[in-house]
């Protein structure tokens, strides 16, 4: 684990619902080290999302170990994005700040900036649907 950022250990993800039992992730084990980059491929419905859901905090896993050496910093893009309809995207960008109460003029700039670097600064005053799905998967 010394050099590894993350190791999952026999990881399993079973979804519970009046039908049964569905086993979405089954003994999963990697480690991956700094700066290797990993990509998860497969079919749908087996198991990428959930495994990334569990990582981000967003699922909890039924059995095993996830464990992040050092400082936990993990983002990554959900397959449709979450963009409220009736926020425009820069209020939309904000979104974050405001939940961890960091919305301070330097960090509004720092949205500002991004917005203008993935040319979204002539749309920052407008609504999602005027946005076409690309544009909308910058903003988040």
């Amino acid at each position: 684990m010394q050099d590894n950022i993350l190791a999952i250990k026999n990881l399993k993800k079973i979804y519970h619902d009046m039908n049964g039992e569905t086993l979405a992730i089954d003994n999963l084990s990697i480690d991956i080290k700094d700066k290797e980059i990993v990509a998860f491929v497969g079919p749908s419905g087996c198991g990428k999302s959930t495994l990334l859901g569990i990582l981000a905090g967003l699922e909890e896993k039924s059995d095993g170990q996830v464990i992040f050496n050092g400082r936990k910093k993990l983002g990554y893009m959900l397959q449709t994005d979450s963009l409220m309809p009736w926020r425009t995207i820069l209020e939309n960008a904000l979104i974050g700040l405001e939940i961890s109460k960091t919305k301070t003029k330097e960090n509004i700039d720092k949205v500002n900036n991004m917005l203008d670097k993935y040319g979204l600064h002539d749309f920052k005053d407008k609504y999602p649907n005027n946005l076409s799905g690309g544009m909308r998967q910058r903003v988040v």
